[in-house]
């Protein structure tokens, strides 16, 4: 259960913090490009051991914008399809990006995942696992998070996470030798209402597949001018609930960390 967003405000971040400590999520990731970031790191890594802290590549958010690489989404995703993004670029991105999580968090990431899932598009996830690969040794390397769908009734949104790129990344972490999740849930249009979330929420839980993630994205109080800001609300409202611990017994769900669950296969030539 991996909370995305940490570091993006300090709303998003106080309420992400109380969940972990209700033992309501197992995982969340890091916008290390924030300014709010070095702030919110030491409570973070009081957390170690309890909750899996990674990185959130970014290429797409004002912070991204200000760091003088980031871009639309829809431009990205034309740039990455067509393969005309510089590889050199998105390596010295990617490396900034691990150093401002390291330097603050003093120790490496547990996962890496990007936000709205851009670490396995087409270049990005091939430079991503060189840059990773060449980083980390056996001992610290982080698990991946494979943003693909499998919902019977998959979405247009779900069919085009999956459509940019979860079979290649999977292909290449095991390439490479890092552990990874298989699938993901917690995809939706971020419409409705406290109610209507929970609803999802159950049924995410009675379908999800095997060694899959589950990701949500909270938020405690107004959460300024982060996207869908509305939805965080009614999401940290249900997780934080009786309801959701409730829902958790009764579909038999145990929430663990990836670190603990995703092993890593031998190293074979990617």
């Amino acid at each position: 259960m991996c909370a995305d967003d940490y570091g993006m405000t300090p709303e998003i971040s106080a309420g992400i913090l109380k969940l972990a400590d209700q033992n309501r999520i197992s995982a969340t990731s890091v916008m290390s490009l924030s300014p709010h970031w070095p702030h919110w790191a030491p409570p973070l890594r009081e957390l170690r051991g309890r909750v899996d802290a990674g990185l959130h590549l970014d290429w797409t958010s004002a912070f991204a914008v200000d760091e003088g690489f980031g871009k639309s989404l829809p431009l990205l995703m034309a740039l990455s399809a067509l393969r005309l993004l510089r590889t050199s670029a998105i390596e010295c991105a990617i490396e900034r990006q691990l150093d401002l999580f390291e330097t603050h968090f003093l120790a490496p990431p547990d996962h890496v995942d990007g936000h709205q899932h851009i670490h396995q598009f087409p270049v990005i996830r091939e430079v991503l696992m060189r840059v990773l690969s060449r980083r980390y040794g056996a001992h610290d390397r982080p698990w991946i998070r494979i943003a693909r769908i499998t919902e019977a009734a998959a979405s247009l949104k779900s069919q085009v996470i999956n459509a940019m790129g979860a079979t290649a990344l999977k292909r290449l972490t095991i390439g490479y030798g890092f552990a990874h999740s298989d699938d993901l849930t917690g995809v939706y249009d971020f419409q409705g209402n406290a109610h209507f979330y929970s609803q999802r929420l159950r049924n995410w839980l009675e379908h999800m597949p095997s060694n899959s993630v589950l990701m949500c994205h909270p938020g405690q109080g107004p959460c300024g001018l982060a996207p869908f800001a509305q939805a965080r609300l009614w999401e940290q409202e249900v997780l934080q609930s009786e309801a959701f611990q409730t829902m958790l017994d009764n579909t038999q769900t145990t929430l663990v960390r990836g670190s603990a669950l995703f092993q890593r296969p031998d190293k074979l030539t990617p």
